[in-house]
């Protein structure tokens, strides 16, 4: 496995390093972790180190709960937000129990090691007139500029807002992930996990007329990709991230928000509407519906309809 960190600072002293690579071969072979998640993990794991260190501990056996809340509490005192609290407790813990599991350690102290709970902040999003202005506009700009990119990217519009997917699904798709007869694409999620998401009839459409020309566009070094790059391989998500950003830079009013901003959309609309929300988790790809239920919220007015349509003393 190629080390997310190959410096020897950052790999930290010689008596973690071999548990270190160790646990993050693990991580990738058997969670399938992306190489961002990968260089999360290694991060939160060399930070801990370099706490346990200047502390004088020389190997993880000697680590107690107390090391633990010390490293959580110094990175709080600095003001680190408490969902990067959270996210490198849960790495503490998945390493030390790791490290009982595999006979590293005697026994696992990082079991009772808590974090400050996470806010529910809900993120900004697009409300649904924005959004339609929006692919408006990108479809205006290709009546104006029929170009194979500007065909690319109002597909790539509509099917982020389409579909909600990630944006590291989206690059990764492939043509054989389309299913033309039915209008619906198998996404490859997190942990290799697949899910079927229908397309509406405006993203078919605008994905259809970016098939015809990506010949144009497509080498070699695309491969099956469905979406590329000006220079003929498989698109960049960074690429990606300026063309969201630049179409709704065009709408007066709406926030800027990158690709995550339209999947957020999309889920909210869909409640909107009168989705469950059991069925946006699933078009989502969430193993949890209490992720969604975060991710996603309903309108005000939406429930003030519902309880006028309901209670009986409305």
């Amino acid at each position: 496995m190629n080390e997310p960190s190959s410096s020897d600072d950052a790999a930290g002293p010689g008596w973690a390093r071999a548990a270190r690579a160790d646990w993050l071969c693990s991580l990738e072979l058997d969670q399938h972790l992306s190489a961002h998640s990968l260089r999360a993990y290694a991060g939160d794991l060399d930070g801990l180190v370099q706490h346990l260190d200047r502390l004088g501990r020389t190997g993880f056996e000697q680590v107690g709960l107390p090391d633990l809340r010390s490293w959580l509490a110094n990175q709080q005192s600095r003001g680190m937000q408490r969902s990067t609290l959270q996210r490198r407790a849960a790495a503490v813990r998945g390493f030390f129990g790791w490290l009982h599991r595999t006979g590293r350690i005697p026994h696992d102290p990082a079991q009772a090691l808590r974090s400050p709970r996470r806010g529910r902040r809900l993120p900004p999003t697009l409300d649904q007139r924005d959004a339609e202005r929006m692919l408006s506009r990108a479809i205006e700009a290709v009546g104006a500029d029929d170009t194979p990119v500007a065909r690319r990217d109002v597909a790539l519009l509509e099917m982020l807002y389409a579909c909600g997917t990630r944006v590291s699904e989206l690059c990764g798709l492939d043509l054989d992930q389309l299913d033309g007869e039915r209008h619906l694409v198998r996404v490859l999620g997190k942990g290799d996990k697949e899910r079927v998401v229908p397309v509406g009839r405006p993203a078919w459409t605008a994905l259809q007329a970016w098939l015809d020309v990506r010949g144009r566009l497509a080498t070699p070094a695309a491969g099956a990709a469905v979406f590329v790059g000006e220079r003929g391989a498989r698109i960049d998500p960074r690429v990606v991230r300026r063309i969201v950003h630049r179409a709704l830079a065009g709408v007066e009013g709406a926030p800027d928000l990158g690709p995550h901003g339209l999947r957020h959309a999309m889920a909210t609309h869909l409640l909107e509407g009168g989705a469950d929300l059991r069925s946006v988790q699933e078009l989502l790809g969430h193993s949890s519906l209490a992720t969604t239920q975060i991710y996603t919220h309903v309108t005000t007015d939406r429930l003030r309809a519902a309880f006028e349509q309901a209670h009986p003393r409305a």
